[in-house]
Order: C-alpha cells, then sequence, then structure tokens
C-alpha cells in the first residue's frame, strides 16, 4: 500500500472521483458573495460592475469572505497570481486587498488562453495567434519534404488552422458591434 502524501494545491490527478470531490469541496466558496463568482479548475474569478464607493465597498467585503472561507477549509489563494483588472472607460482604479496584501492591477490578463485588456481590445490576442500560426507554418516548412497538397494540407488543417481560427466568434461580434456603431451613425 502506498503512504501518505501531503497535498498543496490542486486535486488528485488521473482519478475520476477527484474532480468531484474538488467540485464538491470549493461548492461553498460562493455562500454569501454578491459578485459574480466564476470557479474554473484551480481558478476563481470576482467579478462586478463597480463604479461608486458602495461598490467598492462591497467588493471588498466578498474578498474578505473568500479569505475567511480559505482559512476556514485550510487553504490559501497564489496572492501573486491575484490581480484586478479594472475593465472600460472613466472606471475609478479602486484599490482592494486579499487579507492583509493589496491586490495589483493589470492592464491586461490571460484568461483560458484569451488575452484581455482593459479596453476589450483583440488585435494583440489575433496578433499572438498570426505569430504563433507563423511560428508552425515555418516549422513546417522546414521540416517537410514534400509540398504536394495531398501532403501539406492535412498538417495545414490540423496544426495552423486553429490557431487561426481562435476567437473568430469574438472577432465576428466585434465586427458586428462595430457595423451597429456605423448603422446607426
Amino acid at each position: 500500500m502506498s503512504k501518505w502524501k501531503s497535498v498543496t494545491s490542486g486535486g488528485p490527478h488521473g482519478s475520476i472521483l477527484g474532480p468531484v470531490l474538488v467540485n464538491v469541496f470549493i461548492n461553498a466558496l460562493d455562500c454569501g458573495i454578491k459578485s459574480t463568482l466564476n470557479k474554473f479548475l484551480d481558478d476563481t474569478k470576482l467579478s462586478d460592475e463597480v463604479d461608486t464607493l458602495e461598490g467598492r465597498d462591497a467588493m471588498q467585503r466578498d474578498l474578505d469572505r473568500l479569505e475567511w472561507w480559505v482559512h476556514l477549509n485550510i487553504m490559501r489563494f497564489n496572492k501573486v497570481k491575484c490581480k484586478v483588472l479594472h475593465l472600460g472607460q472613466g472606471n475609478p482604479w479602486y484599490q482592494y486587498r486579499l487579507g492583509d496584501e493589496w491586490i495589483k492591477n493589470s492592464p491586461e490578463e490571460k484568461d483560458l488562453g484569451i488575452l484581455l485588456d482593459e479596453g476589450l481590445d483583440m488585435s494583440q490576442q489575433w496578433a499572438l495567434k498570426a505569430q504563433e500560426a507563423n511560428h508552425i507554418l515555418d516549422c513546417l516548412r522546414r521540416n517537410t519534404t514534400s509540398r504536394l497538397r495531398e501532403g501539406i494540407h492535412p498538417l495545414y488543417s490540423a496544426l495552423v488552422r486553429p490557431h487561426l481560427e481562435c476567437c473568430t466568434q469574438l472577432w465576428v461580434l466585434q465586427q458586428r458591434k462595430d457595423m451597429d456603431l456605423l448603422g446607426q451613425v
């Protein structure tokens, strides 16, 4: 029989029951939280519209509740990874703390592989994806001997195209929004 080993973060890998137990355990994390709380694996995101001092205080109370829950359940947040992203123009940049530490502000954050900035501008995300696709194309060009369509097309479809199609729905929505704005002028 295996010996016991202390686990400091995450869940058991390779088990079927592990993710279910993690979900059951963190399910109570949002009790008493007024803001929107998103949980995805080991990421927790707290968000709300904060444009007044009352909104700031409510957000800080929610952060205090999260910190209380973590201590109660003998867990911890990786406070180095905690950031505040202020979205929108004219947004007051309020400061927040998690426990005794102030949370740093960030002009952009990567969330689930998508780069998001305070102006919700996707151009930097698209540039990164195009750069990744070009690196893969260069690798294919250097390492394939045949330039026939039958050989290149499956490689392109499997390796390059997914990078270019990433976030196309967001791009289409942003273009449609821009067109709606132009149509209203």
